[in-house]
């Protein structure tokens, strides 16, 4: 039963992500009937550690030694994470917990302390998406997931940018004390027990890369009529070549079949509409090149999976989505 919970700072700590793991385990909810945490923050550095935004720092009572003890140790996100190195006494701790039979849990970009300390290797792991190429480049044997918001191994937790490290929390809590306790917590916390969907939702709609000019001019055609109908013939053709090559062209370029890149792009562009106009589903799906509202939700689901409407109201508002 999860009874002892530390956490384990480093300079330059993100306060959204340490207020997140504060709110969710060091709060007395007793009067609730709610179990009480043995709480702390600990200190992975020597000093008062330096907060990410400069306006302030912390002063923390206790060091790593009161990570032995703890049964979760929970890593909120830092600056720099991409470029810095990490105290190998902080990494040996959170070995040794793991090896004894706590959990660790990290928030965002916490995961690349996880990462530095061997912890990912052969796991599923996600971060924030910004950050999951470099994660998957410094830790080519972790199993990096881009489109989630929180991946439980077991004995390692991970979870994606900012909020989600209040799914990751949640979904603990649940899992040591059960959805009463979890849904009592998030309803303090005015927050959904559980959301849909994946950090997939929250990605910007990329700017298209190729590394020579053969299909990009397609691409830019693509890009301006996304609502018609479109072959690799009819493309091959614009493009001046067979279809056999044109297609090997096209994966060489960007990676992916013309098929998938427009389907992605045609989500994206679902994506835009949803947040950026009062238009119908219907009307978007149009727009989109979908055709019609059924097909649209069809691939929202499996792309983001959640539905249009539960996308517009997360972004827009529930009197949009009506």
């Amino acid at each position: 039963m999860l009874k002892n919970v530390a956490v384990a700072l480093v300079d330059g700590v993100n306060p959204f992500e340490l207020g997140v793991i504060c709110e969710v385990f060091g709060i007395d909810r007793s009067d609730q009937g709610l179990p009480v945490y043995d709480f702390a923050v600990c200190a992975a550095e020597p000093g008062p550690i330096a907060a990410r935004s400069g306006a302030f720092s912390l002063s923390v009572p206790y060091g790593l030694e009161r990570l032995e003890s703890a049964d979760l140790i929970a890593v909120p996100a830092d600056q720099h994470c991409e470029a810095r190195t990490y105290p190998e006494p902080l990494l040996d701790a959170l070995r040794r917990a793991v090896d004894r039979g706590a959990r660790v849990l990290s928030v965002c970009s916490g995961a690349f302390v996880l990462g530095a300390a061997g912890l990912l290797d052969g796991r599923r792991c996600t971060t924030h998406w910004r950050h999951s190429a470099e994660l998957a480049r410094r830790h080519p044997r972790a199993k990096v997931e881009p489109d989630v918001l929180y991946v439980d191994e077991g004995s390692v937790i991970t979870s994606a940018g900012t909020a989600a490290g209040i799914d990751a929390c949640l979904h603990l809590v649940r899992q040591e004390h059960g959805s009463e306790v979890a849904n009592t917590i998030a309803r303090r916390m005015v927050v959904p027990p559980h959301r849909d969907g994946g950090q997939a939702q929250y990605i910007e709609r990329p700017l298209t890369h190729v590394r020579c000019d053969t299909v990009g001019g397609v691409l830019g055609w693509m890009e301006r009529h996304m609502d018609q109908e479109m072959t690799v013939e009819q493309l091959a053709e614009r493009a001046h070549m067979s279809p056999r090559t044109f297609a090997r062209r096209f994966l060489q370029e960007t990676g992916t079949t013309p098929y998938r890149w427009l389907l992605r792009q045609r989500v994206l562009l679902a994506q835009e509409l949803l947040e950026a106009t009062d238009d119908t589903v219907d009307a978007i799906a149009g727009r989109a090149g979908f055709g019609n509202a059924a097909a649209l939700r069809h691939q929202f689901v499996r792309s983001l999976g959640t539905t249009p409407n539960a996308y517009r109201r997360t972004f827009r508002g529930p009197a949009l989505a009506a």
